[in-house]
């Protein structure tokens, strides 16, 4: 009887509880916009589930959307205590005689590290990218060695950086896709400080002397933009990757090689749009709870459930089954951590993921002396 209530209740409790799943039943289109672009890429920035693909490994020249990378290693060397916000950053001969999109530093000038990566991320600085990258690696040489580094990592096996801000002038293999785009800009959000400058609109630096305007007209006119980095020259065209967040939805359209900022932009847009309109995240919370144990110095045990979160297709998440894993019943001893079952979730018949039920506490085995105090206490 207590075997078929306990099944009972936790097929009840199933339904409240989380869990760590894969991915299944994603459809992934391909080449079927009209981008007007070499090529393109939308992915799921949480799970990297590609969900529309165009040329997504053609290797192609980035522009400023380089400066991804550059910006990935300087919020790691920030988080790796190598660098602080309010670090004074002196701009070298060098940084202050870049061309292109600048802030016009001069040689010997101070600014944060703060204000640096806002002239990087919202205006597209090539003098702020370069002093940045020369201070955390201590030449720009040393620190594209850093970035190709990085990138083998990351596998982003089809790029090779030359420098850091993408300008393609003087470079020979200065090339990368929008798969390996879109892998790095999804490293990139991972820092969540980052995107408090990539939705700016405008700013100022200098004491507000100098105005900044984000190069990424979608933080204003798209809703739920979070980013991320614009790129032009004659020579790559115009590309974006471009970011968004709605629900717990979270996508990234990485858009190259398009023949003005307009078609650019709107193929971002469109791209962001067909995932949203199409994919949803289904998730819920971690939870725990009491389950009878048996042969124990406690008749209840804390398990906990782990937290779930899985992209899925508008719509399916209310079709995702779960089912409990469990023997007919819990026997102690149990440790800390031990996992005593688990749970099985399936979308159409597919196992889409297993999570563990995990005990929350160490409770050992009841001795014979303790088993026949208690009994005596139940008796009188």
């Amino acid at each position: 009887m207590k075997k078929r209530i306990f099944i009972c209740f936790m097929s009840f409790l199933i339904i409240f509880t989380s869990f760590v799943g894969t991915i299944y039943g994603i459809e992934v289109k391909e080449s079927t916009f009209d981008l007007n672009a070499k090529s393109a890429i939308l992915i799921d920035a949480n799970t990297g589930t590609i969900l529309y693909k165009q040329n997504e490994n053609e290797r192609l020249a980035p522009a400023s959307v380089t400066k991804v990378m550059t910006l990935l290693l300087v919020f790691e060397a920030i988080d790796e205590g190598k660098l602080n916000y309010e670090d004074l950053i002196t701009t070298s001969e060098n940084a202050s005689s870049m061309g292109g999109s600048q802030v016009f530093l001069e040689p010997g000038e101070e600014m944060t590290v703060n204000d640096l990566l806002k002239c990087v991320i919202v205006a597209s600085a090539n003098d702020a990218a370069l002093t940045l990258a020369e201070h955390v690696g201590g030449s720009e040489e040393s620190f594209v060695d850093m970035m190709n580094k990085r990138a083998k990592e990351l596998g982003m096996d089809n790029t090779n950086f030359e420098n850091v801000t993408g300008l393609d002038d003087d470079v020979k293999n200065h090339l990368t896709t929008a798969k390996d785009i879109a892998i790095m800009s999804r490293e990139l959000l991972k820092h969540e400080k980052v995107c408090e400058y990539s939705t700016v609109w405008m700013d100022t630096i200098r004491d507000g002397e100098f105005g900044l305007t984000n190069t990424n007209r979608l933080v204003r006119f798209y809703k739920g933009v979070t980013g991320l980095k614009t790129g032009y020259t004659s020579g790559a065209g115009y590309c974006i990757s471009a970011s968004a967040k709605r629900d717990d939805l979270h996508l990234i359209a990485v858009i190259m090689g398009a023949e003005s900022s307009k078609i650019r932009n709107d193929a971002a847009a469109k791209l962001l749009d067909y995932g949203f309109a199409n994919y949803s995240i289904y998730q819920s919370n971690s939870e725990s709870m009491e389950m009878e144990l048996y042969g124990g110095t406690k008749e209840k045990i804390e398990v906990k459930f782990n937290s779930f979160e899985s992209l899925v297709g508008k719509g399916q998440g209310n079709k995702i089954e779960k089912e409990i894993q469990i023997g007919d019943y819990i026997l102690a001893p149990i440790k800390k951590n031990e996992v005593i079952g688990k749970i099985t979730y399936k979308l159409d018949g597919n196992i889409i993921g297993e999570s563990d039920i995990i005990s929350l506490e160490t409770v050992d085995k009841i001795t014979f002396w303790e088993y026949f105090i208690k009994v005596l206490k139940n008796l009188f």
